[in-house]
């Protein structure tokens, strides 16, 4: 790709590094996912399947509950210690979590204990998971400049869809072949391991070095001058390196970042019954359906991530984004004519090719966030949106579908479409503003919208 000519041996090798350990961390948030119907039936009692249902979201939902708590840890320790040692921090915290699950005793040796602890390390997974991630596209973002950024931030996140690929591989050779479980869990924690030992290697983003010089040198002439003036006000007394923020794009970045988790639950979750009980698929089968589902992801997020290369993300993304509006509000009547499961296939290849994601895009977001308060900001309101949506989704879809069946999606589809094309659009204008959009080779100055 032309535009990444420009970069330097440094910034590809910490790409390639952050790629590398994105893969791995994935590979183990991901693992239990995509065996949670083998999984759930050794860590949880044997109930009723309306029960079952809920047991199974309550476990999905685990890894996604206490993230907003994760989010604040970590994104305090990447604003004020660093990206580097945050990243490192939360991979270590992912493989311990991967070794305590690999070697847990199962519900029928030790009870209910069982699920509680595989639950806890979910949760922590699910933390540790905050930090890596967007402390990864953060690092990229502020050590790659645009337009470049675009789609080397887009390729760590492809990594991670990579890494859930081959998490799916090997569950479904797992399950085909009747191997132990606890191997995959075994391969996760090692992987995760190699992953933050690899990590040690990268050196700090330009950016968050320039930020501290930056705030040290202000803040001691702030005190100075303040030291000169007795009557000065509350309001001169805040450091001037604190750049505001309007709530608007707050808003507009969760909206958006709310796409994804709908998308997610759509193309693997909310078909499994279907799946099982319709077509009389069965575990295995299931795996190995999911796994030419996300080979479907992979593929058209690279798409997107080289179309980055050519047209502005913002553009990419409301495109994407009104595609998925028509296609949710259709859905429910698709769903009625789908007899096979070749049809059901290609309309969860549509969600997840028209997905309500922000790929490419990822940089261009964290650029309207100031850099003192980047990976809080960006790291919080992305757990809120995980936390919030996978709650929604995996418990709202199981009662609507009981009451209007498919239709009952719409409740919650179509008004998450409306919201995220509304955060797009308000990205849009702030994009415009600057003078950015829709040309994709002028690079900006301004102080809150340019990477290193």
């Amino acid at each position: 790709m032309r535009l990444f000519s420009s970069l330097n041996r440094e910034q590809k090798e910490a790409i390639g590094l952050l790629q590398i350990g994105t893969f791995l961390e994935y590979f183990d948030l991901m693992l239990y996912i995509h065996m949670a119907v083998l999984l759930n039936e050794l860590f949880f009692p044997k109930t009723d399947p309306q029960t079952a249902a809920l047991l199974a979201a309550f476990a999905f939902c685990a890894t996604y509950i206490f993230r907003p708590i994760g989010a604040l840890i970590f994104g305090w320790m990447g604003d004020n210690i660093g990206r580097r040692s945050t990243i490192i921090v939360t991979t270590v915290m992912m493989a311990i979590s991967c070794l305590i699950m690999a070697n847990l005793p199962t519900y029928a040796q030790i009870g209910i204990s069982a699920g509680w602890i595989m639950l806890i390390c979910r949760m922590a997974q699910g933390m540790s998971s905050m930090g890596e991630m967007m402390g990864a596209e953060i690092y990229v973002a502020e050590s790659v400049r645009r337009p470049a950024s675009y789609a080397a931030v887009a390729f760590i996140i492809i990594a991670a869809d990579i890494g859930a690929l081959v998490a799916l591989g090997v569950a479904a050779a797992v399950t085909s072949f009747l191997l132990n479980w606890r191997i995959a869990f075994w391969i996760g924690a090692a992987v995760a391991l190699v992953g933050a030992v690899a990590r040690t290697r990268l050196r700090e983003t330009p950016d968050f070095l320039e930020m501290q010089r930056t705030k040290l040198s202000q803040s001691i002439a702030e005190l100075h001058r303040l030291e000169n003036q007795e009557n000065a006000t509350p309001q001169q007394k805040i450091p001037v390196w604190k750049d505001p923020i309007k709530p608007k794009t707050l808003l507009s970045y969760f909206l958006i970042y709310c796409g994804w988790p709908l998308t997610f639950y759509l193309s693997y979750v909310y078909f499994t019954p279907m799946l099982k009980e319709k077509f009389g698929y069965s575990t295995n089968d299931i795996i190995m359906y999911n796994f030419f589902l996300a080979m479907v992801m992979v593929i058209s997020n690279i798409c997107w991530a080289f179309l980055s290369c050519y047209m502005h993300p913002i553009k990419i993304i409301k495109m994407r984004g009104t595609l998925a509006f028509l296609l949710m509000l259709f859905m429910p009547l698709m769903m009625i004519f789908i007899n096979s499961t070749t049809g059901l296939f290609l309309l969860q290849a549509s969600i997840l090719i028209f997905s309500l994601g922000a790929l490419p895009a990822n940089a261009v977001l964290f650029y309207h966030f100031p850099i003192s308060r980047r990976f809080t900001y960006a790291t919080f309101l992305y757990a809120l949106t995980r936390t919030a949506m996978y709650i929604m989704t995996s418990f709202g879809l199981v009662y609507l579908g009981n009451y209007w069946g498919h239709f009952g999606l719409w409740c919650i589809t179509l008004p998450i479409a409306v919201a995220y094309l509304y955060g797009v659009n308000h990205f849009e204008y702030l994009e415009r503003k600057i003078g950015i959009y829709p040309n994709l080779s002028r690079v900006p100055e301004h102080p809150t919208a340019r990477a290193a």
